[in-house]
């Protein structure tokens, strides 16, 4: 384990690149939180039908499970700092057009079902090539505390700034978050296109290589390495209990617990704020424990944290828990991303990164309506202990993860470690 802990010790440095990348993230994760609130905010205002309306919230689900693997063998085809920046110039140029159509009176619900899919669909291809970029700009040692800084900048900028502002910016017009979103999307494209990396190195393909060929190559490096196979699993079994999770907890809040509007922002606050405790204490835990033991105990901790939200009838008990679910997350979020990135192969990161993406994501929309179902057989506190058993199946798939050697780099290209 000495290795892995040697790893998480070492925070990245904020010059050469880095400073910039993450500006860029929290950045967008900013403009992230703006047009999220804003697009089903202004969908009720254009149309009453909820089929319409749950359509502009599926459409950020759908070009992940059309086109997630697609973008994955792209990112691995480019120049991931080039791919970056170009689309999120795209990306903003989009928003900055349908700010305009909003503030003249032309936005319709099919215009915003398909500014959903389309912006979507190209972040299959920006998160693919984001995640491969990192290892470019940081050390591999500084991975882990590099994941950690984006994830918890980016959790600073959506929930503590971006809540906040997405409820004040509607009033100055109702343009104004997408106007603003479209402005971090061009500023990060420019802090991005700042970055001077290393060209990549080409990659000599086999004759008659195509995109299916190496998105199966992808797949089966996905597939052959014990510990990636392990996460990937446990993440999708976790997203499945997360979808049954988020799609009610609203209910779970304001009837259970009859904590009305107020309980339910509580609520949300309370896992914000957990999340930022983990992204500021991730490093060192991982250190002690190492990555894959983390990732472990933090899929153990978020079960007995939801079975104490579906079991309890006392706010400020739930409150708690979801800290605690909020901590744990980013303990996952960072130890499953750094795995990811350590254990791919050269020039097959963007390709492993969307097939493990891609088969993660799918899991949210069943949960969903498994969470919807649930509600209506056993009452608002079922998704929760839904969510607990299928967060202890997870952990029973991370067992491969628990090793000593977890966070040990592959042997050979286009391999996995095992299985």
């Amino acid at each position: 384990m000495a290795a892995v802990e040697a790893a998480d010790m070492r925070a990245p440095a904020w010059r050469g690149g880095f400073g910039r990348l993450w500006s860029a993230a929290v950045l967008s994760g900013f403009g992230d939180a703006l047009r999220t609130a804003a697009l089903p905010l202004l969908a009720v205002a254009l149309t009453d039908d909820p089929l319409l309306i749950a359509a502009v919230t599926a459409c950020g689900y759908l070009p992940w499970l059309l086109f997630g693997l697609l973008g994955g063998a792209v990112a691995d085809r480019v120049d991931q700092r080039r791919a970056t920046w170009t689309v999120d110039a795209v990306r903003g140029l989009l928003v900055a057009a349908f700010a305009v159509a909003v503030a003249l009176g032309h936005a319709s619900i099919a215009l915003l079902i398909a500014l959903s899919f389309v912006l979507t669909t190209l972040q299959t291809l920006f998160d693919n090539a984001a995640t491969a970029l990192l290892p470019a700009v940081v050390d591999r040692a500084a991975l882990g505390g590099a994941n950690a800084r984006l994830m918890t900048g980016q959790r600073v900028a959506g929930g503590l700034l971006g809540g906040p502002a997405a409820a004040l910016l509607p009033a100055v017009g109702t343009a104004a978050p997408f106007a603003v979103d479209a402005v971090t999307f061009l500023l990060a494209a420019a802090l991005v296109a700042s970055l001077r990396t290393a060209p990549p190195r080409s990659r000599a393909r086999p004759a008659g290589s195509t995109l299916r060929r190496e998105i199966a190559e992808g797949l089966r490096i996905l597939a052959r390495d014990r510990v990636l196979r392990a996460l990937c699993t446990a993440t999708a079994l976790c997203n499945i209990g997360m979808g049954a999770l988020i799609a009610t907890l609203v209910l779970l809040v304001t009837r259970r617990l009859d904590a009305g509007t107020a309980g339910y922002a509580a609520a949300a606050t309370a896992y914000t704020v957990g999340g930022l405790a983990g992204g500021l204490a991730c490093r060192r835990f991982t250190a002690r424990v190492g990555r894959g033991r983390g990732v472990l105990i933090a899929g153990a901790a978020q079960t007995v944290a939801l079975v104490v939200m579906g079991s309890v009838r006392s706010l400020a008990v739930v409150l708690a828990a979801l800290a605690v679910f909020g901590f744990m997350g980013m303990v996952w979020n960072v130890g499953t991303t750094t795995l990811t990135q350590e254990r791919s192969p050269a020039g097959a990161l963007g390709r492993v990164s969307s097939a493990f993406r891609t088969l993660a994501v799918a899991g949210a929309p069943v949960g969903a309506l498994l969470g919807g179902a649930v509600t209506a057989a056993w009452g608002p506190h079922g998704p929760a202990l839904l969510a607990a058993a299928f967060f202890a199946l997870s952990v029973t798939a991370l067992i491969p993860v628990r090793e000593p050697d977890a966070g040990a780099f592959p042997a050979g290209p286009g391999r996995g470690a095992g299985g």
